[in-house]
């Protein structure tokens, strides 16, 4: 159970304090520069006493921090603390070494996922099928090669051929994800619409779409461990 000192409980506070127009303008404010109170009001137009009130909000949640003037002593300065922000995104993933991408076939959104972490991260990947196809679909290759991805159209395998104890599966469609309940088991479920039951290449691109969209996502996710 998450206490009041928790990660995520802070996360939530720092997510409560901008939940308001007027803190988010504050921090906006901040962003690029420091300014005193009274320089936020007028910037604002916002009274000096609600000015007050929020900034209380915004340092109590660790957002903004206080430092006195070195020219007039009296005043003070508002300074954004931007490892704050950098907080509310989810914890890193830990221990990764490779990450193994599953479908059912292993012969479109699998393949394009693999090439497109390699391309991202330069990382250690592979991919796989619960039922592996002869090879890669044409379309899969098509687009592919239009997106300058390094994809080997005969090179499919099977999960137990391929994942390791230490991997990082991530099963990119809802077959894969329901099937692997044995020792192989996904700890990411990407649900991508098959593209070979349309079997176009608008299809094929609007999965390469989603899945660029999802790697991106991943990768600064994973940094943390050793993807090489």
């Amino acid at each position: 159970m998450e206490t009041e000192h928790s990660p995520l409980a802070a996360r939530a506070r720092i997510h409560a304090a901008l939940g308001d127009p007027a803190r988010l303008a504050i921090v906006d404010a901040l962003t690029l520069g420091d300014a005193s109170p009274g320089e936020i009001a007028r910037a604002l137009d916002m009274p000096t006493n609600l000015v007050a009130h929020h900034v209380k909000v915004l340092t109590d949640a660790g957002l903004v921090a206080r430092g006195r003037s070195e020219g007039d002593r009296r005043r003070t300065y508002l300074r954004l603390q931007p490892a704050a922000l950098s907080a509310l995104a989810p914890p890193p993933l830990t221990g990764v070494h490779r990450v193994v991408f599953v479908c059912t076939h292993n012969s479109a959104r699998s393949q394009l996922a693999a090439a497109l972490w390699k391309r991202r991260t330069d990382g250690d990947t592979a991919s796989a099928g619960t039922r592996p196809a002869p090879r890669v679909h044409p379309r899969a290759v098509a687009v592919a090669h239009r997106h300058a991805l390094d994809l080997d159209p005969t090179g499919t395998a099977h999960v137990d051929d391929v994942v390791r104890d230490d991997d990082l599966v991530v099963a990119v469609c809802d077959n894969a994800h329901e099937e692997l309940t044995g020792p192989v088991r996904p700890r990411l479920h990407w649900s991508v619409p098959d593209p070979v039951r349309v079997d176009t290449d608008e299809a094929f691109e609007a999965a390469y779409a989603d899945l660029a969209d999802r790697v991106d996502r991943l990768a600064p996710a994973a940094s943390s461990g050793d993807t090489r």
